[in-house]
């Protein structure tokens, strides 16, 4: 199950995601990727970064500290001939979005 956490994008964030990335709109708000958390860092996917494999990211921890950064995607797929790929991020924690069998979890949702 995926984390419930949602985060407004600051607005001078926002326009610092468009100034990286060639996507002319940012999404204002962005819930946590992860699995199920209570502890620790967020992270919301905002858009590709621009450079193949990459990915721009608002990481959060509470309600005050949020900032942009761009990580490497996770190269690691469903096993099978016709694998899906995880939409996180190299080492994140806990489990990959595929291996969540409790909900469908797709890469824009």
């Amino acid at each position: 199950m995926r984390c419930v956490r949602w985060r407004r994008v600051p607005l001078d964030l926002a326009r610092e995601a468009r100034e990286k990335s060639t996507a002319s709109y940012i999404d204002r708000a962005v819930q946590c990727q992860l699995s199920a958390h209570d502890e620790g860092e967020h992270f919301g996917l905002l858009t590709d970064a621009g450079t193949y494999g990459t990915a721009l990211w608002l990481r959060w921890h509470g309600p005050d500290k949020a900032e942009l950064v761009v990580l490497p995607d996770c190269p690691v797929a469903a096993p099978g001939p016709d694998g899906e790929g995880c939409c996180l991020f190299v080492d994140h924690a806990k489990q990959h979005t595929w291996e969540d069998a409790l909900e469908e979890v797709s890469c824009t949702s």
